[in-house]
């Protein structure tokens, strides 16, 4: 397949062929002035098959900018992009109380410090909410974002503005220090912690964090339990040689803690910032490298087959949109950006959704439903008549889970009501297990980018997808509103 890419050096964009070649994926590119360049895009030919069946043409909830330099310049967002913002991301600071030798954003590193006003803050989130539909949810980041000052009316503004799920992507240093600063969070609003959590024990934080993190981390989900932050979603980046061997028990460690840890979201190391270029090839790991891992070291009890990918759902939209009338969040990503389960845990065991929901059987269902609601008036009620009597073919209830067949007594408990809450009763009966592969300028693909539902706003007003921000945006926003040190360092001293 061709596609386009970036000179890892230059940032140009050049021709590339995605291929396969001895059960992998692979994508080369050939730069006039640097030269070649091969690297893996996915580790399973069989899986990327597969994934590729769920591709959905989407678009964009809002327009910004035009086409001008051409795709990934253009951002954001611009008339070629075919996604709407799934989830938006707030840069509060590039301030840390880290050192990471893995990080693309650091003020020690870059000299300055970006941290956008109050006023630029509202208007980044009011854009976001102007969508169509509106971006239901939004991720303070940083740096690290729990050193911003006034962290808590940043929160109570997301909420008021109207944002129904509001995160906090954060390495925990500062959870871990208050359980009061935990209880603040939580009643300014913030659903969901974002926690940096590399492996259950110290080494892998020595080799990405430069520190062993891992008494801090137990300590601020210690914190968010007694605070009342019960979303908690584990974040680990993952890196070959690093800590692959500790995704079983990553998992195991959410299941001890399931009442606060919701789900176990696997980044794939990307290689942008301070990273050696040297380490790449030896580092570098696909998703299916991790859905073939977790199956390894939870003695298949978790298998290849419960992951799909994120598009996968896009029926389930299609559905509720046609049911309520009303514009849908559409998951049009691109296929092969992500992959995740839901893992219910019963006597110790591991079971899967797929183990006893035919999920592929549910959603054609669910689309073909959708097609016949648009048809006609009587469409919602023949559909709702065809959920009543066929909605069961679709779940196996002896191969259930008690807990599943307690809360959930039928389809339409979830696909009638389609809202947050019957979400969110779902989610506290289950453990999330995903993964997204963020883009670096090596296995960089602009199809992925043109279908990107992860974006950050910026203070001018743009909407960027993620992994042309950190590839080629990120500096010239940050110069463009930011302070050098010394001059913020001397105004703080007045």
């Amino acid at each position: 397949m061709r596609t386009k890419s970036l000179c890892p050096q230059c940032l140009k964009v050049i021709d590339a062929e995605v291929y396969e070649s001895n059960g992998k994926i692979l994508i080369k590119k050939k730069c006039k002035e640097h030269g070649e360049f091969e690297d893996t895009y996915w580790s399973d030919a069989e899986l990327y098959h597969k994934f590729a069946n769920w591709q959905y043409e989407g678009k964009a909830g809002i327009r910004l900018t035009e086409t001008e330099q051409g795709c990934p310049f253009d951002c954001g967002l611009c008339p070629e992009h075919k996604s709407s913002t799934m989830l938006a991301i707030i840069d509060l600071t590039n301030r840390c109380n880290q050192r990471c030798p893995t990080c693309f954003a650091n003020a020690a590193v870059a000299g300055y410090v970006y941290e956008p006003t109050m006023k630029q803050l509202e208007e980044m989130m009011k854009l976001l909410r102007s969508e169509v539909p509106p971006c239901p949810a939004v991720q303070f980041a940083g740096g690290e974002p729990t050193i911003r000052e006034g962290i808590t009316d940043i929160i109570k503004m997301a909420r008021k503005i109207g944002f129904p799920h509001v995160q906090v992507a954060t390495n925990g240093i500062a959870l871990a220090k208050s359980e009061q600063f935990c209880r603040d969070l939580k009643e300014a609003g913030l659903h969901t912690v974002y926690l940096q959590f590399d492996g259950v024990t110290d080494e892998p934080y020595r080799v990405l964090r430069g520190i062993p993190a891992l008494k801090t981390k137990i300590k601020a989900i210690e914190n968010c339990r007694r605070g009342g932050l019960h979303s908690v979603v584990l974040v680990p980046t993952l890196m070959k040689g690093v800590n692959e061997h500790q995704i079983g028990d990553i998992v195991k460690f959410a299941v001890k803690n399931l009442d606060v840890v919701r789900g176990v979201n696997v980044q794939p190391i990307s290689f942008e910032g301070r990273i050696d270029e040297s380490e790449r090839k030896q580092g570098r790991i696909t998703i299916p490298d991790f859905i073939k891992l977790l199956e390894e070291q939870t003695d298949g009890e978790i298998p290849r087959e419960s992951f799909y990918p994120v598009p996968f759902v896009v029926p389930f939209s299609y559905f509720v949109e046609a049911w309520k009338g009303k514009p849908q969040l559409e998951f049009t990503v691109h296929p092969h950006c992500g992959a995740a389960t839901y893992v219910f845990i019963e006597d110790g065991k591991y079971i899967p959704i797929t183990e006893f929901v035919d999920v592929e059987g549910l959603m054609e269902f669910l689309e073909e439903g959708a097609k016949e609601i648009k048809k006609s008036r009587m469409g919602k009620l023949k559909t709702m008549a065809k959920l009543v009597t066929s909605g069961g073919k679709f779940i196996d209830r002896e191969k259930a889970p008690k807990t599943f067949n307690k809360n959930f007594s039928s389809l339409t408990d979830i696909l009638e009501k389609g809202n947050r809450d019957a979400l969110a009763e779902f989610h506290r009966k289950t453990l999330f297990i995903g993964a997204m592969h963020f883009q670096d300028a090596y296995n960089f693909d602009l199809e992925r980018v043109k279908r990107c539902g992860i974006h950050y706003a910026t203070p001018d007003g743009r909407i960027i997808p993620f992994c042309s921000y950190n590839a080629i945006h990120r500096p010239s926003v940050e110069k463009a509103f930011s302070a050098p040190i010394a001059k913020r360092n001397a105004a703080a001293e007045e």
